[in-house]
């Protein structure tokens, strides 16, 4: 009986602890190891998940740009959208992502009927600057002259 528990000892410490696996365990390994099949391994990832962050889109920024009685130069946008929400009207066109632009420089205006929302420009009324009245860029232009005066004035 001793005989067969030496011979079955020397067997089991030359075999895989595995059935069919490839790789020998090694005599030095714990017999617990070898038995149960067990290999502790250390972490290789990443814990804190940080590949799974940081895929979200950009805002779209949509929205009215230029409101109603503000000033809006040549091919200036107006509306951003999506879908043909705000309607073109007179002096502006509308591009093919739905946004509407002005085709000339004037003021903003919009209208509303019962039907539609729309959009127009009208032509701004040409505003001579005073430059009599005391303000605060007159003072400044007056320290400060254009640079043509001052070329002239040298010559």
């Amino acid at each position: 009986m001793a005989a067969f528990l030496a011979q079955s000892m020397s067997l089991s410490s030359t075999m895989s602890s595995f059935a069919g696996s490839r790789m020998a365990t090694p005599a030095s390994a714990p017999v617990a190891a070898r038995v149960a099949g067990l290999t502790i391994e250390c972490a290789h990832k990443k814990g804190a998940g940080s590949t799974k962050n940081g895929r979200d889109s950009r805002a779209q920024r949509l929205g009215v740009k230029v409101y109603g009685d503000q000033e809006v130069k040549a091919g200036g946008i107006i509306i951003r959208q999506r879908g043909y929400t705000v309607h073109c009207g007179p002096n502006t066109f509308v591009a093919k992502d739905y946004t509407i632009h002005s085709k000339i420089d004037g003021v903003v205006r919009f209208k509303k009927t019962s039907m539609k929302k729309s959009v127009f420009v009208e032509e701004a009324e040409e505003v001579e600057y005073d430059r009599t009245a005391d303000t605060r860029k007159n003072r400044r232009l007056a320290k400060f002259p254009p640079r043509d005066s001052v070329l002239a004035a040298a010559q």
